[in-house]
């Protein structure tokens, strides 16, 4: 989705999954930023960080976020579905595993962006 994520993650034994999230907004969002700035090509710069800007510095994720833990096999797979259908939904694609960004091409047999684990 151009907008926003969805995903499925898992945290490490003694991590609390809102500090993975923190950390993961804070890494993606000044990762995203110092490609904006390094990026000559980019004729769109001084507009997109000027969007950015806030009074305390850089904001690119919004505010809070909805974790839920997934606890059972019927819950993973009812939040991986709506995950898929996302694109769907939005009339981005046809087919679920036909959006470039989505897992549900590693489901679907086809080689995805990143490389996942624990596919169930």
């Amino acid at each position: 989705m151009s907008n926003h994520l969805h995903l499925i993650c898992s945290c490490r034994q003694g991590f609390e999954l809102s500090d993975t999230l923190r950390d993961f907004k804070k890494f993606t969002s000044k990762a995203i930023v110092d490609a904006i700035e390094n990026n000559s090509r980019e004729s769109r710069k001084s507009w997109l960080l000027w969007l950015l800007r806030q009074k305390d510095g850089i904001q690119f994720w919004q505010e809070g976020n909805q974790p839920e833990e997934i606890t059972t096999d019927k819950f993973f797979q009812q939040k991986l579905k709506y995950i898929h259908q996302n694109p769907v939904r939005a009339g981005i694609v046809d087919l679920e595993e036909a959006y470039i960004y989505s897992s549900a091409r590693d489901y679907h047999g086809i080689k995805g962006l990143i490389e996942l684990e624990n596919l169930k």
